[in-house]
C-alpha cells in the first residue's frame, strides 16, 4: 500500500462514518485544508463548522455541541490546539468530561521551515496533564482508521496526534492494528526493547531490523495509547530484555519517555531516550532536523547500539 498521511485516513474514515453516526461533527480553525478535512466539508457540509482562526471558541463550542448530545472533533494544528486552547481543553472537555475528540494535526516538527512558533514539541506533555482525556498517537493509515472506528464507540474525551505527510503502512488489517489501551509487539528480542509512537514507529522498525542484522536482537513496541498506557507489556519489556528506548518527535519532558519512565519507578531499569532536546529547534526542512537529533532509522540504530554496547 501506498504512503498515507494519517489525516487523510481520519478525514475518509468520518465521512464514511458519518452516514451511521449522524451526530458526527467536524471542526476547524480555517484548517481544512492542512488537517485534511476540505473534502469532507464539500460532501458533508451539515456536519462541518468552520470557526476561523480561533482554536479557544472552536473547543468552546464543541464542548457546547458534546453537551446537547452531538459527537464533535476539533481539528487544528497541534501547536495552537495545546497551547492557546489549553484552559479550553482543561474545563470544557476534561473537567467537564465533554466527549469531544481533538485532533492535532502537524505534531512535532512536522511544519519545518515554519520555525519553532508552529513546532509542537510539549502537546503530549500538555495534554497529558489533564485528566479523564485519553491521548491516541497512531503510526499508520490502518491503525488511525481503526482509532477513528473506536472513537465513535466511547464517550470519552481524546487527543489525537498525527504529523503531515505521508507515512509508511505498517499494519495489514484494523484488527491487529488498535486495540484500547494496548501495545503491538512488532519486533521480538533480548537485548533490549524499543518503544515508539507515531510516526517513529517506522524509522524504529528499520532501525530494529537493521540492527538485526548485526547480531542485535531487539524488542519493538508500538505505544499507540500514551493515556490509557499498557504498563503490562512495558514492565514484560523489562524482565525479559532488561534496558529500554523511548523514542518520539517530541521534547523530552512530559512525553513517552517520561510516562514509561514515572510507569517504571517502582521497576527501576537503564532507559535511554530518544526525543528532541530541552531548546528551541532549529529551522529548517522537518527531514534535516530529525537527522540533526537523530530521529532517523540511522540515528534510532547508533543510539541503541551505543546504548546496549556501553553497558556490556
Amino acid at each position: 500500500m501506498a504512503d498515507t498521511a494519517l489525516k487523510t485516513a481520519l478525514a475518509d474514515e468520518l465521512s464514511k462514518l458519518v452516514s451511521q453516526h449522524r451526530d458526527i461533527v467536524v471542526l476547524c480553525s480555517d484548517s481544512r485544508g492542512s488537517s485534511g478535512f476540505a473534502s469532507f466539508a464539500s460532501e458533508h457540509p451539515e456536519a462541518f463548522v468552520e470557526v476561523g482562526i480561533a482554536e479557544q471558541n472552536e473547543v468552546g463550542i464543541a464542548a457546547g455541541l458534546a453537551a446537547v448530545g452531538m459527537r464533535p472533533y476539533v481539528a487544528a494544528p497541534a501547536a495552537f490546539l495545546s497551547s492557546r486552547a489549553a484552559e479550553q481543553v482543561k474545563i470544557d472537555v476534561a473537567y467537564s468530561h465533554m466527549n469531544v475528540k481533538l485532533f492535532g494535526v502537524s505534531g512535532g516538527i512536522s511544519y519545518g521551515d515554519l520555525g519553532a512558533s508552529h513546532y509542537s514539541i510539549n502537546d503530549i506533555a500538555v495534554m497529558r496533564s489533564f485528566a479523564d482525556l485519553d491521548i491516541l498517537i497512531p503510526s499508520d493509515a490502518v491503525q488511525m482508521r481503526a482509532i477513528a472506528r473506536h472513537s465513535v464507540t466511547t464517550e470519552r474525551g481524546c487527543y489525537i496526534r498525527t504529523g503531515r505527510g505521508p507515512v509508511p503502512i505498517i499494519y495489514s488489517d484494523e484488527e491487529s492494528a488498535f486495540t484500547y489501551g494496548k501495545a503491538n509487539m512488532l519486533r521480538d528480542g533480548r537485548d533490549a526493547t524499543i518503544i515508539a509512537i507515531g510516526e517513529m514507529v517506522s524509522p524504529a522498525m528499520q532501525a530494529a531490523d537493521n540492527l538485526k542484522a548485526r547480531g542485535i536482537s531487539v524488542r519493538l513496541l508500538d505505544m499507540p495509547c500514551i493515556r490509557p498506557l499498557d504498563t503490562e507489556a512495558i514492565e514484560r519489556a523489562t524482565e525479559d530484555t532488561g534496558r529500554i528506548i523511548t523514542v518520539e518527535e517530541h521534547g523530552c519532558y512530559g512525553g513517552l519517555g517520561s510516562t514509561v519512565m514515572e510507569a517504571l519507578s517502582e521497576h527501576p531499569v537503564p532507559i535511554r531516550m530518544i526525543a528532541l532536546p530541552d531548546e528551541y529547534c532549529f529551522t529548517g526542512s522537518t527531514a534535516d532536523i530529525k537527522a540533526h537529533y537523530g530521529l532517523t532509522a540511522e540515528g534510532i540504530e547508533e543510539s541503541v547500539a551505543s546504548f546496549i554496547g556501553g553497558m556490556e
